[in-house]
């Protein structure tokens, strides 16, 4: 029997989570396989390398050049440009280090009454000198690099030289769409009802370490007193545009989001504008409220498709998960749990009724295959089922 497929958000009580840390490049693994990890626990660890820097000695010894003839393999000979005797100035060798402000080339001139110099700019190393360029380039010092667990868990797996892999019993939620990397911050319900706007009277002293939970919007001067106040992570359901433009200092573009340094991560549920978040939403974090989270704003909307998420460490296991592999999309039916995600009823939450066979014709004149949803409100509507996505409870 055929079965019509459709992308979901997921909203989970209870589940299985497995987080794959992985570091940027080779390193080394802190933990062992078995091991009980916290939020903060560095599980491994590497070294960037360092910038480089690139000295002009030839400018800066006022160095000209010479052909000199070389060799070839032939044995006939070749003519070749070459800087001038670089290594006879030089004060330092490859592979030695140098401290800011030090000189690693002297060059006399005029019986020594007069000499040119170059100094480094910074700490580093002597990586490469070119006799034939006559620069030199100096390597920063390595940048050190640990990456932490993100989520409290056990490791079950580790992959040599990269990473982990952890497992946490956990509530878990996605958004529509999110700023801001990972962190984690207790739970904190702010607004009384998923309707109600996040406002700026309500970011108290108290919030901060906090991740708050609002209701249908925040707008700029909130989420500027949220990060003033130590705010680590809002959950709201929508925000505007200008607001999102004005906090950021850009307009913010189809790559993927997460890498933002703003001072908090942000989650939205529902979208863009003033959208009351789902009923069910705000009640699955009402339940929750006072327990630590973990969020991730991180998104990308096109291939690929990354959510931003929610993850609640659950302590006592009931044994009653699903585990994350089961949580795959499942064909569409009546009763399921679905949100519009197209006009004119972008951002409802309803449940489907009906799945009509026949194609049916729609507003652009395409003939679509279409469902019919009952939406909280009551409402009785029938929109092409491209344009709603599951929420899998």
């Amino acid at each position: 029997m055929a079965m019509a497929y459709t992308p979901g958000l997921k909203r989970k009580e209870e589940t299985y989570i497995t987080k794959v840390r992985k570091l940027p490049i080779l390193g080394d693994v802190l933990v062992e396989e078995g091991a009980k990890v916290d939020y903060d626990t560095e599980v491994a660890m590497t070294s960037l390398p360092g910038k480089i820097n690139v000295l002009n000695l030839a400018r800066a010894l006022e160095l000209g050049s010479t052909e000199v003839a070389l060799p070839d393999e032939g044995g006939s000979y070749i003519k070749k440009e070459r800087t001038l005797g670089i290594d006879q100035y030089m004060l330092k060798k490859l592979g030695e280090e140098c401290e800011p402000g030090e000189v690693i080339a002297r060059r006399k001139t005029f019986f020594g009454l007069f000499q040119r110099e170059c100094k480094v700019p910074c700490m580093g190393s002597i990586e490469y000198i070119s006799d034939v360029t006559g620069q030199c380039l100096i390597r920063e010092p390595s940048i050190p690099l640990t990456i932490n667990a993100y989520v409290p868990g056990t490791v079950m797996e580790i992959i040599p030289n990269e990473g982990v892999v952890i497992k946490t019993s956990a509530a878990y939620m996605q958004g529509i769409f999110g700023i801001g990397g990972e962190t984690h911050g207790e739970l904190k319900i702010v607004s009384e009802s998923e309707e109600e706007e996040l406002s700026e009277d309500q970011i108290t002293e108290d919030l901060a370490g906090k991740i708050i939970v609002g209701g249908s919007i925040v707008r700029y001067p909130t989420i500027k007193k949220a990060v003033e106040k130590g705010v680590k992570g809002i959950i709201v359901g929508g925000i505007r545009d200008a607001d999102l433009s004005s906090f950021l200092g850009y307009e913010i573009g189809v790559a993927i989001t997460g890498e933002e340094k703003m001072g908090l991560t942000m989650i939205l549920t529902e979208g863009f504008g003033k959208m009351a978040m789902a009923r069910k939403t705000f009640e699955f974090l009402k339940k929750f409220e006072g327990k630590l989270a973990c969020i991730n704003g991180a998104t990308q909307i096109r291939a690929g498709v990354i959510r931003p998420e929610i993850i609640i460490p659950i302590e006592e296991d009931s044994g009653e998960h699903v585990e994350e592999e089961e949580l795959h999309m499942e064909g569409l039916r009546p009763g399921l749990p679905v949100r519009v995600i197209g006009p004119p009823y972008f951002g409802a939450i309803g449940h489907i009724v009906a799945l009509p066979v026949e194609l049916q014709t729609v507003e652009t004149e395409s003939q679509v295959r279409v469902l019919e949803a009952e939406l909280e409100d009551g409402r009785r509507v029938t929109v092409p089922r491209a344009n709603v996505e599951m929420i899998e409870e």
